[in-house]
């Protein structure tokens, strides 16, 4: 099927952050006189809400993960968030959409202000007609209400054919709370049973594939 909007996923869809994120996240706990647990473990805070994963992961009470989340955010603004690298073939995917008059969209659980910045290093911003991103404040924060957000301020005109792309299944669930579907890839930090059993319509192994799903190519 031919979409003409596509909503991106950043962490592990457009970009691999996994470096920043855990060097945050190792900065948060040392702070907070925590434990540091496995690389497994860490690999976890790529994509959730970060106060839920400190409390989740780490078995923090929620006044020490809010705590941890401000740590987190000293390390991540004073560069974390530029540990980071774009992945392999995703600029040539955004410029072929472009090209076919697709609009894309960045949504995102990651804050707005990081996102911004984000997306402007890495001159990706260049590809993303609206960027819909969660809160500081957690007045906007899980992916169903980041992507209820694009849908209601992206511009995007009624009757349009509306496809979610990321690795994680709170992508998938986000996007089918919105009644899109949700094409799941394999590049990022999720698997394809994680995926799949959230519901993905599709898995794309590699940016190349994701394309062909894309524009409908045989």
């Amino acid at each position: 099927m031919r979409y003409d909007t596509v909503l991106f996923d950043l962490d592990g869809t457009l970009t691999d952050p996994g470096q920043g994120i855990k060097n945050s996240v190792r900065y948060a706990l040392r702070k907070s006189g925590v434990p540091i647990p496995s690389e497994d473990i860490l690999d976890q805070f790529i994509g959730p809400p970060l106060y839920e994963s400190f409390e989740k992961l780490c078995g923090m009470p929620q006044d020490t993960s809010l705590q941890a989340v401000a740590y987190y955010r000293e390390y991540f603004s004073a560069g974390g968030m530029f540990e980071n690298e774009v992945i392999p073939g995703i600029p040539e995917l955004l410029g072929a959409l472009n090209d076919a008059g697709i609009r894309c969209i960045v949504a995102t659980a990651k804050p707005e202000v990081f996102t911004v910045q984000i997306l402007r290093h890495f001159e990706l911003d260049q590809y993303f007609s609206f960027v819909a991103a969660a809160t500081l404040d957690k007045s906007r924060a899980h992916k169903d209400e980041v992507i209820a957000y694009a849908l209601e301020n992206g511009g995007i005109p009624e009757g349009s054919s509306i496809v979610m792309v990321g690795d994680r299944d709170q992508d998938v669930n986000g996007a089918a709370a919105n009644g899109l579907p949700c094409i799941g890839v394999l590049f990022g930090y999720g698997s394809r049973e994680e995926l799949e059993s959230a519901g993905a319509i599709q898995i794309a192994e590699t940016p190349a594939m994701l394309r062909q799903y894309l524009l409908d190519e045989n």
